[in-house]
């Protein structure tokens, strides 16, 4: 279980540092295809292998009146055309057995969000799918309980397991990562994925919608690179400012070759040390 295959892309082990990026959640066809074929050429010149992540249905949106995005018909279309034109593999989050057996037929890899990480029919549904999983350690759990988490889909079988580190709640609108986490998820033998963007949310602290921290994204991006974690998360977008979801916290288009080329040289020296 320590190599989980999303496609054709290795993840874990000594294996090349993974980027796992895009919306945080499908806006507008073209948004998504422009990021896309932002990703797509990044991966080719630096020379990363990519993942496309983007949700149809942000479920645990702070307020009501929150987008949440197209819905799962429309969003599958969307990335399966992502798939088919860039010639990249996908992923996207599921919150219900339902919605588990629905995007199978589409996506690479399943994620399952931090709030439904210990969902057990979810889980163990999203193990029989044949597909890799990629399950967002809660903001509640500590690393000694992500265990359960992996057996019940590793009960169902399938693709493998992946464990995304995203910060854990301490007090009031505010995340805190550990990095000492990481010898003790290790003991899991699966790929661990380091979500740079979501651990430096800031959780409600405005209001309606979260805050956060973009300032720490390339410092937070560096260590997870260094620990050495298997990949690394990113929500992007062309003009964050006018995203419909996590726009304090999403990369700008513009700025990421200039973090990700400094970000792989962290990856590279950690994996030759």
């Amino acid at each position: 279980m320590g190599i989980v295959k999303v496609g054709q892309i290795p993840v874990g082990e000594d294996q090349p540092l993974v980027i796992i990026a895009g919306p945080c959640v499908i806006e507008e066809d073209d948004v998504a295809f422009q990021i896309a074929e932002k990703l797509s050429k990044l991966s080719m010149d630096l020379g990363f292998p990519l993942v496309f992540k983007a949700s149809y249905d942000k479920a645990n949106r702070a307020s009501l009146d929150s987008y949440r995005g197209p819905g799962m018909e429309e969003g599958l279309k969307v990335l399966a055309e992502v798939k088919k034109r860039f010639d990249i593999p996908v992923t996207t989050d599921v919150h219900s057995v339902e919605e588990v057996e629905r995007c199978a037929g589409t996506v690479d890899l399943l994620q399952v969000p931090a709030f439904l990480c210990r969902q057990t029919d979810l889980l163990i549904t999203a193990g029989r799918t044949g597909l890799p999983v990629n399950v967002k350690k809660g903001q509640f759990l500590a690393p000694n309980q992500v265990k359960g988490v992996v057996d019940k889909v590793v009960s169902g079988g399938g693709g493998g397991v992946m464990i995304t580190e995203r910060g854990t709640s301490f007090g009031y609108g505010n995340l805190v990562n550990d990095f000492a986490v990481l010898p003790e998820l290790r003991k899991l033998d699966c790929p661990l994925v380091f979500d740079v963007t979501h651990s430096v949310q800031l959780p409600g602290s405005e209001g309606s919608h979260t805050g956060g921290r973009t300032d720490a994204i390339p410092a937070m991006a560096r260590c997870a690179a260094a620990a050495p974690f298997d990949a690394l998360f990113f929500e992007v977008h062309p003009d964050p400012p006018k995203s419909l979801c996590d726009a304090n916290t999403a990369v700008p288009l513009y700025r990421l070759d200039g973090l990700l080329e400094n970000v792989l040289k962290f990856g590279a020296l950690a994996r030759s040390s």
